[in-house]
This record gives structure tokens, sequence and C-alpha cells, in this order.
């Protein structure tokens, strides 16, 4: 027999697995209750309707993302935390880091799953297209912006609009991603564009290494 706690994170799972493939409007309460193996009844005993189960998703997969990508030193909600990780790193050292959210976000079953929902679930109300906006574009904008500043600041990028160089940046990796999403079978090309333009980005927005040397002159 299943704990409280599991029945209720294996209704947030079916919930999930099911308005990513259909959307929410399309799936009923009963069929995530049959999904999961209990009564429509019994599923009220955890949740009281669909939209705290959706709402409950909203919540659970934000706190995974963040735990999930502190393992690999980045904090999309904390720019200047994550300033010392971004500080002299070599184009190597960048590209890894971008792959590593890239296979997370795609491969993560959860994280995946909630995108595709979100991606259906925009067009729903005003209210989810805010906040598939924010998730997906403004946040992830903004904390590029950031430690684009701070690395202008200190020499180590050209001095240029922090924020059109944050757009620069992530425009290409959210639009790979959605190629994933959609055509799964294209990922190996995916990921030889996803490489090829965090390189073009370091080599054109560094700053120039003779510049440099002469900052860092006593």
């Amino acid at each position: 027999m299943m704990k409280q706690e599991d029945t209720k994170q294996r209704i947030l799972d079916k919930a999930l697995e099911l308005f990513s493939a259909r959307g929410y409007d399309a799936v009923s309460v009963g069929e995530i209750a049959e999904a999961v193996g209990i009564r429509a009844p019994s599923l009220y005993n955890h949740f009281p309707g669909k939209q705290a189960i959706f709402d409950a998703i909203v919540e659970s997969t934000a706190a995974q993302y963040e735990a999930d990508t502190d393992r690999i030193d980045i904090h999309v909600q904390n720019a200047r935390q994550d300033i010392p990780v971004f500080t002299r790193i070599t184009e190597d050292g960048l590209l890894e880091k971008v792959r590593q959210i890239f296979f997370y976000s795609l491969h993560n079953e959860t994280i995946s799953r909630f995108r595709r929902m979100m991606t259906l679930e925009q067009f729903r109300s005003p209210e989810l297209a805010a906040l598939y906006s924010r998730r997906y574009v403004e946040r992830v904008t903004e904390y590029h912006a950031g430690i684009f500043r701070s690395l202008i600041a200190a020499g180590e990028l050209r001095d240029e609009d922090a924020g059109a160089m944050a757009l620069c940046y992530v425009a290409p990796v959210i639009t790979l991603i959605g190629i994933c999403d959609r055509q799964p079978e294209r990922e190996a090309a995916c990921l030889q564009k996803l490489e090829a333009h965090v390189r073009l980005f370091y080599r054109t927005f560094q700053a120039d290494r003779n510049e440099r040397s002469e900052d860092d002159e006593p």
C-alpha cells in the first residue's frame, strides 16, 4: 500500500504526464486517478481539484529545477551568486556549462514534460502566457544580463548592451531546445549548432586580450 506522500507525488507525476501529452483541459480528475491506480474520491484526499494539482506541479518543478541546477553551479534565480563561475571562464568551460543545461533540459523527464505542458498551456490564459514568458524567456535573459554586466565591468567582455547581449546568447539555446522537443531525432544536429553558437558568442563578445592585459597592469 502506498504511503500518503508517495501517492501525492504519483498524482503529480501522472498528471504532468497526461497534461504534457494532451493539455490540461483534455484531462479529467478521473483519468488522473486511474493512471495513479486509485479511485477519484481518494484523489480528493490529497488535492481539492485539478487546478490545485496543476498549481502544485508548477511549484514542485520550480523547486526541482533550482535544486538540480545548483549541482552544476548555475542558479538562474541569482546572477550575483554565479558571477565567480563565469569569471575568466574559458571557451570550452562555457560550452560545457551550456551543454549540461541543454542535456538536463531535454532529458530530465519532469523538466521536459513540464516545458511541453507549458508550451500547450501558454495559450489557455493570460496568466499562463505570462508564466511561460517569465520562466522560459525573461528570467533566463535577466540572469545572463546580470552576469554579463559584471563581466563587462571587469573588462572580460566587450562594452556592449548587456540586455541585448543576453538575448543574443539565450535565444538560439531556447530555439534549439524547442526543435528537440518537437523533433527529438534532430538532437545531434542541434548539439553541433549549440557548440557553434557558444563558440561564436564567446569569440565575438570576449574583450580584446591586449586591452585586458593593460587593464590588469598596476
